[in-house]
């Protein structure tokens, strides 16, 4: 009987650790200076498991919702970027801290070329810079697709990049399923939308795609957004370019 009762309790107690390490819970913790313990605000934390996000507080405290073996991905200007893995103990026993190494930030020298204006609006219309980009809208598809320069060819370009698609994002996309599924819910979660507003360095999206910088950079060229949408957008804007791409690309490869 005791034996019985024995293995019981221990296969309840086996049941209810499985059931805790699926589930999805909330932890939470402290982010600071690896060197000085200072409080770090506003450091960006992404589930890349979950996709989900959320900042930290002025006293360097977030709280995210994770279960065990959920990777979460910190980014702050001017420290280095950092994976930390959730644990079983990081759920059972509460905060942890999390300490970031600062980087010393090299900035590239910064030319700004100064219009001049005579007063004369027909002259002074000619010297200010337009960046001509036109983007084509095809019925049936979620959005449309950037030619660039508005040419007699440009619009053939674009028939013929998205009816005959690249090699490129055919291993991508094929190759990243999982991964590029996750930009849906990226895509809803409104507090990943308002982190990836003020960011232009593409890194949460390299860590969540598990794809360097010029991958993301080839697949927008491969979708035909231009020259200056990829070089000067947000990240919300690349997410958003890179998921239309992703959607389009699976309605003509069912067509």
């Amino acid at each position: 009987m005791r034996r019985i009762l024995f293995f019981i309790s221990l296969i309840v107690s086996i049941t209810i650790q499985a059931q805790d390490e699926t589930e999805v819970g909330n932890v939470s913790g402290k982010v600071l200076n690896a060197a000085t313990d200072q409080k770090l605000e506003n450091v960006h934390i992404v589930n890349l498991s979950q996709v989900s996000g959320t900042i930290t507080n002025k006293e360097g405290e977030f709280k995210i919702p994770a279960k065990v073996n959920d990777t979460l991905y910190f980014s702050y200007i001017g420290y280095k970027p950092l994976r930390v893995r959730v644990t079983n103990d990081w759920v059972k026993y509460g905060d942890v801290k999390i300490k970031m190494t600062e980087l010393g930030i090299a900035l590239e020298q910064v030319v700004v070329s100064e219009v001049q204006l005579t007063g004369y609006l027909e002259i002074d219309a000619k010297k200010i810079p337009v960046y001509n980009n036109y983007r084509y809208s095809i019925s049936g598809l979620n959005s449309g697709y950037e030619g660039g320069n508005k040419q007699p060819g440009a619009v053939n370009k674009v028939l013929g990049a998205i009816f005959n698609p690249a090699d490129f994002l055919y291993n991508m996309f094929s190759k990243r399923s999982k991964e590029l599924r996750k930009l849906r819910k990226m895509k809803k979660d409104d507090e990943i939308r308002s982190l990836l507003e003020t960011k232009f360095d593409r890194a949460t999206l390299m860590a969540l795609l598990q794809v360097e910088r010029l991958d993301i950079d080839e697949i927008l060229r491969n979708c035909n957004y231009s020259v200056d949408f990829i070089k000067y957008a947000n990240d919300l804007q690349i997410l958003d370019a890179i998921s239309e791409c992703y959607e389009e690309y699976k309605i003509l490869e069912r067509k």
